[in-house]
């Protein structure tokens, strides 16, 4: 038998390397990351729009065809969770603001700025009352958080309420662009207030 050709150390590594992107391409499947992302122990911090935990500790999660269940159940309540950032306060004379506005699941209620991981003294009561308010005062009551895709302000907001002792906390992860991208319509909405 004769010998194969011999490789140099630079086709080999060339070889190895494209071996190595095509593992690695492969793995990553239609563009989601192969690796989970872990809970964290306390609140999201920072970085508020990237991937998400599969799930949340004490909480049901849901897919976009469990919450349109639920939606249609009317037993559940929305709670939309974008955040909207005030009306700044030192605004030069005759300066127009334009708030922002926000298109959500329909009957949703939109409580801004709560699922930020570390919240002011008022924005907390606010939510707190909020809870209370639109559950009546119900621990009990299913309360669904949802945001965006890819939002960690739903999960922090989610994991909050269950620090407030609500017990059937649902999250969203997928929120109203997984809603919209399963063909269900959205909304104009207003924050409670």
């Amino acid at each position: 038998m004769k010998p194969g050709p011999v490789m140099n150390a630079g086709t080999l590594r060339f070889m190895l390397a494209a071996a190595l992107c095509f593992l690695m391409i492969s793995s990553q499947g239609s563009g989601k990351a192969a690796a989970t992302v872990p809970e964290p122990e306390g609140f999201r911090l920072n970085q508020y729009r990237s991937d998400v935990p599969a799930t949340l500790k004490g909480a049901r999660t849901v897919s976009s065809d469990e919450a349109k269940t639920l939606h249609d159940a009317h037993q559940t309540l929305f709670i939309d969770v974008l955040p909207r950032p005030p009306k700044p306060s030192n605004l030069p004379k005759g300066t127009v603001w334009r708030d922002m506005r926000r298109d959500s699941i329909s009957g949703s209620f939109w409580l801004p700025n709560v699922g930020y991981g570390r919240l002011h003294a008022t924005v907390a009561a606010y939510f707190k009352a909020q809870l209370a308010r639109l559950t009546g005062g119900d621990r009990s009551k299913a309360v669904l958080f949802f945001c965006l895709e890819r939002c960690w302000m739903s999960w922090n907001a989610a994991k909050r309420a269950l620090e407030y002792g609500y017990t059937n906390v649902i999250w969203y992860s997928e929120g109203s662009d997984g809603w919209t991208a399963a063909g269900h319509a959205l909304e104009r909405i207003e924050p409670e207030k």
